[in-house]
């Protein structure tokens, strides 16, 4: 049971991790199309877009390199 509820926990903070790299893209895109504001604020939010792109891809081999170990034992 405990298992399966840490299995639930993982993809759920994968997703949220690339929910949240999806809406920081977005949101760069908008900065960089809008007039009005000035487009460092568009490469910031690229940057923390990629960065948690990178925590939801590290969070994902993390969670297969765990299941790879278990089946090892």
């Amino acid at each position: 049971m405990k298992n399966e509820q840490k299995d639930n926990k993982g993809k759920i903070t994968f997703i949220c991790f690339l929910i949240a790299s999806i809406c920081f893209y977005i949101s760069a895109i908008f900065c960089f199309i809008s007039e009005t504001t000035d487009s460092s604020m568009g490469v910031v939010h690229l940057c923390l877009g990629s960065a948690f792109l990178c925590l939801s891809s590290t969070h994902l081999n993390k969670e297969k390199n765990d299941d790879k170990n278990k089946k090892g034992e």
